[in-house]
């Protein structure tokens, strides 16, 4: 059975220099049986699994991605030097995880974004499979950092069909890229400097299949704790419909400073220890079985599957 956290922000400030404030929540919706949503918010990491296979295979596919996200030593200590290398190696493990417990018949995307820092700059280190989303309100400017991996994407991205069309189309919830299940298992990474100011969304699709971007930037914009943001989102979902579950986290930065005190925008460094950050296309404009250190709920994508 699913425990939901209570409506409490945090606020993170490991030291002197950028501290985080952020939010979080999820919900069944007003049609699902089982929440099959999982999502991380402990700082460095936040992110939101979506599982897919039903009859609670769903949500044993995000408990495990989201567990073994949770087993990196980073989210004990709270350090900010996890790369997309050492990403990657525990999505492995996730992956191998979920297909051995449901033998590959289950599936989840993952998305998220974790904070890293490199020379004394912070960054935010996007993450994506699938087709929940990581959105950015920065110095007035909201995108979405994270691309869809799913048949209408590519739909979208062929020029066969409009980004409007594309929400109602009748295979919009079919995903091309997921863990534990199909071929695809690579995440892609975004490496974005951390501006003062800057507002992250990690979400599932039960929040984009109801909201509109127009509508998530109307809340995000005018709603000042994330926490106040996060049970106003997913409200605004439920009254839409709520056909889907429902998770979403918000996070703020502030005190984001370099040693001159200006606002960070310096270029980015090259990645440490070799680790390459990929930028595959431009960006479109917690119940485990054991105690976490912070919040990991477990809680699925609509009917989607992975493609084949």
């Amino acid at each position: 059975m699913n425990q939901h956290p209570a409506s409490v922000s945090s606020t993170i400030q490991p030291g002197p220099g950028l501290s985080l404030t952020y939010g979080y929540g999820t919900d069944r919706g007003l049609r699902r049986e089982l929440n099959e949503d999982s999502y991380i918010a402990a700082d460095p990491v936040f992110a939101v699994a979506d599982g897919m296979g039903g009859h609670e295979a769903g949500e044993i596919a995000s408990g495990l991605c989201v567990r073994a996200l949770a087993e990196m030593p980073q989210v004990t200590t709270g350090e900010r030097t996890i790369t997309a290398s050492v990403l990657q190696q525990y999505l492995v493990r996730a992956d191998n995880s979920i297909r051995e417990a449901t033998g590959a018949r289950a599936g989840t995307t993952l998305t998220g974004a974790v904070v890293v820092e490199q020379m004394g700059t912070p960054y935010w280190l996007v993450l994506n499979i699938g087709d929940s989303r990581t959105y950015r309100l920065s110095q007035g400017r909201f995108e979405q950092i994270s691309v869809d991996h799913s048949e209408v994407q590519e739909l979208v991205d062929a020029g066969e069909i409009t980004a409007q069309e594309a929400t109602v189309h009748p295979r919009r919830h079919v995903v091309t890229r997921a863990l534990g299940t199909g071929d695809e298992t690579e995440a892609d990474y975004w490496l974005l400097p951390v501006e003062e100011g800057d507002r992250v969304l990690v979400c599932s699709d039960g929040l984009t299949g109801e909201l509109s971007d127009d509508d998530i930037l109307r809340i995000l914009s005018t709603v000042a704790e994330p926490q106040d943001a996060v049970d106003a989102l997913i409200q605004a979902a439920l009254r839409s419909g709520g056909r889907d579950n429902v998770t979403a986290i918000v996070v703020d930065a502030r005190n984001v400073a370099n040693d001159d005190g200006a606002g960070t925008t310096a270029p980015r460094p090259a990645p440490a220890d070799g680790d390459e950050v990929t930028l595959p296309r431009p960006p479109a404009s917690e119940a485990v079985t054991q105690p976490l250190p912070a919040p990991v709920e477990d809680s699925a994508d609509q009917d989607g599957e992975p493609g084949r």
